[in-house]
């Protein structure tokens, strides 16, 4: 089929390779606009704009996708379907109308649960067992459309939202080419979500990342996960902040501060939080990089009392 693919992080990298793969016609890859990144902020191009590329795809990074002038460039494709995978702008009617076989979104959740843009991150920080990935047709709501196929994917105990993105990703690609299969043969399922299940992921707000430690341990061991690699969790400890990417969280009971750390040697650094003791197991102080915690506990060599603000 003539594909038209809008997509842009990592995540829809091999959902593009996988199309390309399965013999698909991409006449045109939408992805947004380079933008500023790093200390020098050089333009940088999107991941799906750098593969699409490397693949010899016509790339087109329109600042709005949904002028007159954008649409008729995608319409100038006759393209029998839209695929989006985390493209990052909603399409509006008038671009869902354009290809005759319909718009095919991949989302990385198990839709009606966590419709909206951060269903990794939501799904973490719940503390979820099993997530899982949705296909469906594309209509002018937020990934309310008719789901096509799904499938579950289990959430590993250390998994946090990089791990949980990559495994996401590739079951998204293999379902997409199963999808596309469906679509082209005129077979593909139509089912429409029940509304009364829905629950929305929004993006996190940037304080949360700030660790609160009178929330219970397993609530922010599963914050932690979820912040991991982006923005990353953090504390202050003598003035200076430190990212924890990885923590445990104990069940131990103590009466110290919320903060404090109650236990300390060569291997484990323990401190107290609203219900159980939280242990981080990989640190980064700023200016640094990122440390087991018993190399962060050598070189700073924190003493039980002391505090996590």
């Amino acid at each position: 089929m003539r594909v038209v693919f809008l997509g842009t992080p990592a995540f829809a990298v091999p959902s593009l390779k996988a199309l390309v793969s399965a013999g698909h016609d991409i006449v045109l890859v939408v992805t947004q606009p380079d933008k500023p990144a790093g200390r020098g902020l050089a333009l940088k191009p999107p991941p799906v704009k750098v593969a699409a590329q490397q693949l010899g795809l016509p790339v087109f990074q329109p600042e709005k996708l949904n002028t007159p002038d954008s649409l008729r460039v995608i319409a100038e494709q006759r393209p029998d379907v839209l695929v989006v995978v985390a493209y990052g702008k909603i399409l509006r009617e008038e671009c869902l109308n354009i290809p005759p076989r319909g718009c095919i979104n991949v989302h990385p959740s198990l839709l009606p649960k966590y419709r909206g843009p951060a269903p990794i991150q939501h799904a973490l920080l719940n503390g979820d067992t099993v997530t899982g990935v949705t296909t469906m047709f594309m209509d002018a709501g937020m990934d309310t459309g008719d789901i096509i196929l799904q499938r579950e994917v289990p959430i590993a105990p250390d998994d946090t939202a990089g791990t949980l993105s990559a495994k996401l990703a590739q079951v998204a690609a293999e379902l997409l080419v199963e999808t596309l299969a469906l679509v082209e043969r005129g077979v593909a399922p139509r089912r429409p979500q029940n509304d009364d299940q829905a629950s929305y992921a929004p993006m996190l707000p940037p304080d949360i990342a700030h660790l609160n430690f009178h929330e219970p341990a397993e609530r922010l061991r599963n914050l932690i996960r979820a912040l991991n690699p982006e923005p990353g969790a953090f504390a202050y400890f003598r003035g200076k902040r430190v990212k924890v990417w990885r923590a445990e969280a104990l069940p131990d009971r103590t009466d110290a501060p919320c903060g404090t750390i109650v236990a300390v040697d060569k291997q484990r650094c323990l401190v107290a939080t609203g219900d159980g003791l939280l242990a981080p197991t990989e640190l980064q102080t700023e200016g640094r990089r990122a440390l087991p915690v018993a190399e962060w506990i050598r070189g700073v060599q924190p003493k039980v009392g002391e505090r996590f603000e």
